[in-house]
């Protein structure tokens, strides 16, 4: 760093705003070149298609295709067999884009995303372009990794979202119970919490709080977490929501109450009843009505319409599911260190090739 940076406030402004120009810069640059190279992946793919080329050039046309392109490009990489073959399932994925709509703007979001996120949209969405869609556009709004991507293909994100039970169509303005049908998810997917098969009401909710950054992911964007057995006072007595939440995209308070067992009507009472609540205790001006959201372990969907026409307050009801439940003692039936030294000892380890 020379001394004038250090002298001189308005030099050292100035570097600054060069710094995060040239930043901006290459952030623009990459993502032109990725979606160039998109671009590109799509156009080959449409060649591979068009030509049909497998049947005029026989089977081993890919291999004979990577061989040709890495020898015409040497260093290029992007040619493996496997690779070109995915260029033509993303034709072949979003080519009725181009023929239904010229000009549409899908069409700019498919590249928009890098090609590792599109290699799993490939994988799980087959043809199914609407599907596919969905996931392009919600990794794009929310900037999800490929990680975050991976794990809502594995939950099915695209068949659950917006469908929990609600009456947001009738308690809230159109764009806002729209909004809000579309944020509730219905079953939610729990896997990340570790329980037992005889797990309880409180184990459940210990174990979200304990993965809130997961519950958080699970539940969307724009979820902020406010607390657990959040206390609100109301005249002389107080009450203790299971967890509260604020939705920044909604632009509201959200009150979450788990249970563990089948849906019962009279949970809405008491859900409604902390929502009302919190509409005169901790909505201020600018926020829009409470929702409540009702998460259970299973549901009539028949019963819960039925119960929710006698609500005012928006609320939703969703199942969450846990495929993955441990034994009571599970942590029991790990061997022991003295158990796993005993099984070692009769045999050598080759100290090059162990790296503790």
């Amino acid at each position: 760093m020379s001394k004038l940076i250090k002298v001189d406030g308005e030099y050292a402004n100035w570097i600054k705003d060069l710094s995060l120009r040239f930043r901006q810069s290459q952030i623009k640059a990459a993502i032109r070149v990725n979606s160039e190279m998109l671009r590109f992946y799509f156009n080959l793919g449409a060649d591979i298609v068009n030509k049909k080329a497998e049947s005029r050039w026989g089977d081993g046309f890919f291999k004979n295709l990577s061989l040709d392109l890495q020898n015409a490009l040497p260093g290029v990489k992007g040619f493996s067999v496997t690779n070109l073959k995915y260029t033509k399932l993303f034709y072949q994925l979003y080519n009725q884009l181009f023929t239904i709509s010229p000009h549409d703007g899908d069409q700019l979001s498919i590249f928009q995303i890098s090609w590792s996120h599109h290699k799993y949209i490939i994988d799980k969405c087959k043809k199914d372009t609407d599907k596919a869609l969905f996931y392009v556009n919600k990794t794009l709004e929310n900037n999800w990794s490929r990680s975050v991507l991976l794990n809502f293909l594995d939950t099915d994100l695209y068949e659950r979202q917006g469908k929990a039970v609600s009456n947001f169509k009738t308690t809230l303005p159109n764009v806002d119970g729209d909004l809000a049908q579309q944020l509730i998810k219905d079953p939610y997917c729990f896997d990340f919490a570790r329980l037992t098969d005889r797990y309880n009401e409180k184990e459940l909710k210990d174990a979200l709080v304990k993965n809130i950054e997961n519950f958080l992911i699970e539940l969307g964007n724009g979820f902020a977490y406010m607390g657990r057995e959040y206390r609100i006072e109301v005249g002389n007595s107080e009450l203790f929501a299971d967890m509260l939440f604020y939705n920044t995209h909604l632009h509201c308070y959200v009150v979450v109450e788990v249970k563990t067992r089948k849906f019962e009507p009279a949970f809405l009472g008491q859900l409604s009843g902390y929502v009302s609540c919190a509409n005169h205790v901790l909505k201020r001006d600018g926020d829009n009505p409470t929702v409540g959201l009702l998460i259970c372990k299973d549901k009539d969907d028949v019963m819960a319409h039925y119960a929710l026409e006698g609500y005012n307050n928006p609320l939703g009801i969703s199942e969450y599911e846990l495929s993955k439940l441990f034994p009571k003692d599970f942590k029991g039936t790990l061997p022991s260190i003295e158990d796993i030294e005993k099984e070692l000892l009769p045999f050598e380890l080759d100290t090059n090739l162990v790296r503790l």
